[in-house]
């Protein structure tokens, strides 16, 4: 459920309500009873685990796409690369 962040026009108040997108707009403020503008934010967004990414190192295993790495064990080496020598 999404969560909107609402500004009351009369008394500044800032808050944020979770309310399904089918959901009416608010209009009042629950702290004065002024008029509310839901605020445009930069929300937290939709993360999405395609599986595919690329750790912090910039490396990937190949264990997870091939099932062995490269130097052919069925764990995880440490580090990449993982000791294959060339």
């Amino acid at each position: 459920m999404p969560t909107y962040e609402y500004e009351c026009g009369a008394c500044g108040d800032r808050f944020e309500r979770r309310q399904q997108m089918s959901d009416a707009v608010l209009t009042t403020c629950p702290a004065c009873g002024g008029t509310v503008r839901r605020v445009i934010s930069g929300g937290g967004g939709i993360l999405v685990n395609s599986g595919d990414q690329v750790p912090r190192g910039g490396t990937t295993c190949s264990l997870e796409q091939t099932g062995s790495t490269c130097c052919g064990r069925d764990e995880r080496c440490g580090a990449p690369p993982c000791g294959k020598r060339s």
